[in-house]
């Protein structure tokens, strides 16, 4: 079998170039922003991942940064003809150098013509996101609720904080004023749906309309009940949107696209994370992750066959985006749009 290295433990194989052969090659469009994928020398790496971190949530023992050379050159493997560029942001946590990387990020991605969004603490004042946004091809921000504080043992310690706690309002000013791209990924263990995000993210849009709002992972709803509960009331905002990274599940995508539509939904991996090889399995609320790697999560293996037959996990959510459009009839020119037409669009009005 003929490997071609992607990053950290991946590898690209005959097993993913036939599954791109079959089901991806002729529904994939030719030009193709990955709306939400992360890119960070790995030098900026200023902790190292414990054994607590690792028991403590999964993506933690996947987090291993890669830079922009590495990821341009993984886009040419998996993405075989296509012209991809992207809105690219750093690792959003405190165990690693923000600022640094930051900056290396921006000016990496400037020479290549991407896009990039500043993650950044909620401590920061207004002139700060300011010079950020100043930044060549910087187009808005990446808060995040673990930029609260490091905690060595949790990535959750501030998971129920208020969306203002870790996105205050007077960076929102900032945001509003320069018509920014802010990428949210909602707190709360009641993920989108929880009656504060919902709240909350109306009173983003109503006093920050020229802010580009763009909820990660369709608001973290990567089971259907979690889409039911969380999409339906936002649904009907013109101006919401939402990126459909890491979301495996053809139900999720399909009530999206149905309550949301193609004209809000922005395409993006979430990569490195979804270089992973496996599938995604679902009970009511919950999910399992398969894998073939020996992850300190992968404890339920799957029988070598069914293992070896794994594909890319952004092959598997690219399958199921497909899946839900082919069964909504859902035409080419509205799948451009959700790959390409909507992000371009959205940097367009950010710069």
């Amino acid at each position: 079998m003929t490997e071609t290295p992607i990053h950290h433990v991946y590898t690209y194989t005959d097993v993913d170039r036939a599954f791109w052969a079959e089901h991806l090659e002729d529904w994939v469009p030719r030009k193709i922003i990955d709306g939400h994928v992360h890119s960070a020398e790995p030098r900026f790496k200023i902790e190292t991942i414990t054994e607590e971190m690792k028991q403590d949530y999964w993506v933690n023992e996947l987090s291993h940064g890669e830079d922009a050379p590495s990821l341009e050159e993984s886009y040419g493997t998996v993405y075989p003809n296509r012209e991809v560029s992207c809105v690219a942001f750093t690792v959003p946590n405190l165990s690693w150098e923000i600022e640094g990387a930051n900056e290396f990020l921006m000016e990496d991605a400037a020479k290549r013509g991407w896009h990039t969004l500043a993650v950044v603490r909620p401590t920061w004042r207004a002139e700060q996101i300011a010079w950020w946004l100043d930044h060549p091809g910087c187009i808005g921000v990446k808060p995040y609720y673990a930029l609260m504080g490091y905690d060595a043992t949790t990535r959750d310690r501030y998971i129920e904080a208020s969306i203002f706690d870790f996105l205050p309002h007077h960076q929102l000013e900032v945001l509003n004023d320069r018509g920014g791209w802010v990428t949210l990924h909602v707190p709360k263990a009641g993920r989108l749906a929880h009656p504060d995000n919902i709240r909350e993210v109306q009173e983003i849009r109503k006093r920050y309309p020229d802010i580009k709002l763009v909820i990660a992972h369709f608001g973290r709803s990567y089971t259907l009940p979690h889409a039911q509960e969380g999409l339906g009331p936002l649904a009907d905002d013109p101006g919401l949107y939402f990126d459909n990274s890491a979301v495996l599940n053809p139900e999720v995508h399909r009530y999206a696209l149905e309550h949301i539509g193609p004209d809000r939904i922005v395409y993006g991996t979430d990569n490195p994370i979804f270089y992973m090889r496996g599938r995604r399995q679902w009970a009511g609320r919950t999910y399992t992750n398969r894998t073939s790697h020996d992850f300190y999560f992968n404890k339920e293996r799957e029988s070598k066959e069914i293992e070896a037959g794994y594909t890319l996990y952004m092959y598997e959510a690219l399958r199921a985006f497909k899946d839900a459009c082919t069964e909504l009839g859902v035409g080419a020119e509205d799948v451009e749009k959700m790959f390409y037409g909507n992000a371009a669009r959205l940097i367009a009005g950010s710069e």
